[in-house]
């Protein structure tokens, strides 16, 4: 039995609030988690529809019934099957959707990039292989993967502000998951700053607030 690869075009679904154009200040894409859809994920951020922001919501290109055969459909980034075709994939998907908008938009507008769970990981691995223009990055409930090289991608961050924010109760974020966070900003010199909220594995309307403060 050989193993082959084909090329072939997939159609890519994506959410957006707001208008683009030039009154637009702030261009956010928001990366869902594992078993969500980018129309329910993009309800977290309702807030930021305020005339002058415009979000983006892609949705992971996998589907599949989240129980059984039938019922509600989730959508994931990747899994390990042909785990690094699915990482070309999403990059490669995640630029095009930038390079849709910015003509579109104001040259000196702030792009903030933010990832809940699973979509940190695809973000990460999107800027590091395209680095693409953005002012903030976003980890929202989950970590900087580990296999990345940001060491080498140093210079590129280094004028960049990172955020990591999770919740004091989220279950998923284990001991271990932050000594993998502090082995990778020693080794690298690539800083993030922590900022933690009551609450699980959620976006939260007050933590959503405080960080909007702080960009702004």
């Amino acid at each position: 039995m050989q193993h082959h690869k084909l090329n072939v075009s997939k159609t890519a679904q994506f959410y957006t609030l707001g208008t683009p154009g030039p009154h637009i200040r702030q261009l956010w894409i928001v990366c869902h988690g594992y078993a969500q859809l980018a129309s329910e994920f993009l309800e977290n951020f309702r807030m930021l529809d305020n005339g002058q922001t415009f979000v983006v919501a892609p949705e992971g290109l996998n589907h599949f019934y989240k129980k059984g055969f039938s019922g509600p459909v989730g959508a994931t980034w990747m899994t390990r099957h042909c785990r690094e075709d699915e990482i070309a994939d999403n990059a490669a998907y995640l630029e095009s959707l930038l390079n849709r908008y910015k003509t579109a938009l104001p040259p000196n507008i702030r792009i903030i990039l933010l990832g809940f769970s699973q979509g940190t990981a695809t973000i990460c691995r999107w800027i590091l292989r395209y680095h693409p223009q953005f002012h903030d990055l976003v980890l929202w409930a989950g970590m900087p993967p580990e296999d990345l090289d940001y060491q080498a991608h140093k210079d590129y961050l280094t004028d960049k502000n990172l955020y990591l924010l999770y919740g004091s109760s989220d279950p998923f974020l284990t001991p271990d998951r932050f000594d993998e966070l502090h082995e990778i900003e020693t080794r690298s010199g690539v800083d993030f700053e922590e900022n933690t909220f009551e609450g699980g594995h959620e976006i939260p309307d007050e933590a959503l607030r405080a960080l909007l403060q702080k960009l702004n």
